[in-house]
């Protein structure tokens, strides 16, 4: 019995070091990517330098690892806390510090070497170690670094996204799956969803399922009968709206969204360009004429205001689950394609790709409703505020992870984007933006209630 729980300890830690490994590589190639003049530009107003997320990962894993679970003695006590915070905005408003106000890279690289062999070490510690604490059960702790760092994955890709092209050094890309295009007859296609139930949540047990605290308790949700897009909404859908001034209508937007579009001059979706009569997307790496079937990009102000148009809405995070995860049989299941694990087949998710693809490109991805596209390609905005679940318990070490956006001003997403990494496309996994943050790889599906 011995020998198989020591076997249990070996096998959890060669998973964690192989997942650690292949997060750390993710966030590797991202910097590789920039030029080396744009690595102290802060392309989003809202965020800091990106220097500063050089060195944020390794300093998150110190703190929390390192630090908290294995009482490591700190060998730079100032990067452990400026790379963890950063340099606060003034009289809060948005960070106004300088370029020269940072370490230079070298310091940066040099501490997340040291800071990586310290982790290491610990690993192989609580592998060697009988028991440990709710710290290291099952893993726990590292299972928040690693998550940490591929949420960061993607919130990386779209501040780069953000740089101008000639910033960035292109990899091979992979060519984009060609379709014939969702005909229009099916692009506006509402599939019904039968009045049930949706299991939302994680049940708290003991055999090691790693979630965040907002993913727990697991309830259920009783939801009526409704009508849900086949697709999620198109660029050439979308563009419509544009052309219709859906922007210059008032009636369209709440006061805060209204003054928002008013307050910024926005005419359109932050990735679109106008050149002379035609539209242009900016991809990761180009600019190109924009792609009628791939998934709109917008912020969530810019999708409630383009279903109204269409007399529709955003569909609630329960509506979303039973689209998604139920069944006519009244069975749900784990992903909507069934039970089976994420394959490139089944959806543009996982880092396979840089950029969109078809709405229609993964049909063996459809939920039991038939419903496509539902996860990858980019989260789906909910008109559910981001809120505690029935039985929410803040982590003692790290309290304000979700409480500090209970706020009544962030909403929901769910489903993932093209740079959302497998383990966080699992069902209770909940991501949240405020409604006018228009950076995120995030898109509209409509509902009819």
């Amino acid at each position: 019995m011995a020998s198989d729980g020591r076997t249990a300890v070996e096998n959890l830690r060669q998973t964690l070091a192989a997942r650690l490994a292949h997060a750390r590589l993710r966030t590797d190639e991202l910097f590789q990517l920039l030029r080396p003049e744009a690595l102290y530009d802060r392309p989003i107003p809202e965020r800091h330098r990106l220097i500063f997320y050089l060195g944020h990962l390794e300093a998150f894993d110190w703190n929390m690892i390192a630090r908290a679970a294995f009482e490591v003695k700190p060998f730079d006590t100032h990067l452990d806390r400026l790379l963890a915070f950063g340099i606060d905005p003034v009289d809060g408003n948005f960070p106004t510090d300088q370029p020269s106000d940072w370490p230079p890279e070298s310091e940066i690289l040099n501490y997340n070497l040291r800071v990586r062999d310290v982790i290491d070490a610990c690993l192989e510690k609580a592998a060697s170690r009988n028991g440990g604490g709710p710290l290291l059960e099952h893993g726990f702790i590292f299972q928040v670094g690693i998550e940490h760092r591929l949420m960061h994955v993607e919130t990386l890709a779209y501040l780069l996204h953000q740089l101008p092209p000639e910033q960035l050094r292109p990899p091979r890309i992979l060519p984009a799956p060609t379709t014939t295009g969702p005909d229009s007859s099916a692009i506006s296609r509402r599939l019904e969803i039968a009045a049930g139930s949706a299991t939302l949540g994680l049940a708290r047990n003991e055999d090691g399922e790693f979630g965040w605290d907002n993913e727990f308790e697991l309830h259920q949700v009783e939801v009526p009968a409704f009508a849900i897009e086949e697709f999620p909404v198109t660029n050439s859908q979308y563009l419509d709206f544009v052309r219709a001034g859906g922007y210059r209508e008032r009636s369209l937007w709440t006061e805060k969204d209204w003054d928002w579009v008013q307050a910024e001059g926005i005419e359109h979706p932050r990735f679109w360009r106008r050149h002379g009569q035609a539209w242009l997307l900016r991809t990761m790496f180009a600019e190109i004429p924009l792609p009628k079937d791939w998934p709109v990009y917008v912020s969530h102000a810019e999708a409630a205001a383009h279903a109204r148009w269409r007399g529709l809405a955003l569909p609630t995070e329960a509506q979303w689950h039973r689209a998604a995860y139920g069944a006519p049989s009244g069975r749900e299941r784990e992903f909507p394609w069934g039970n089976q694990p994420t394959e490139e087949r089944r959806g543009n998710f996982d880092f396979n790709r840089w950029d969109p693809t078809p709405v229609d490109a993964h049909p063996e991805g459809r939920s039991a409703f038939g419903v496509c596209d539902l996860v990858g390609n980019g989260w789906e905005w909910t008109s559910t505020l981001f809120e505690p679940f029935p039985g929410f318990q803040p982590y003692s070490f790290y309290p304000g992870y979700s409480a500090e956006f209970f706020d009544g001003q962030h909403y929901v997403v769910k489903g993932g984007s093209t740079r959302t990494g497998a383990c966080l496309l699992r069902r209770s996994f909940r991501n949240w933006y405020q409604p006018h943050y228009p950076y995120a790889y995030a898109t509209i599906r409509c509902v009819e209630n």
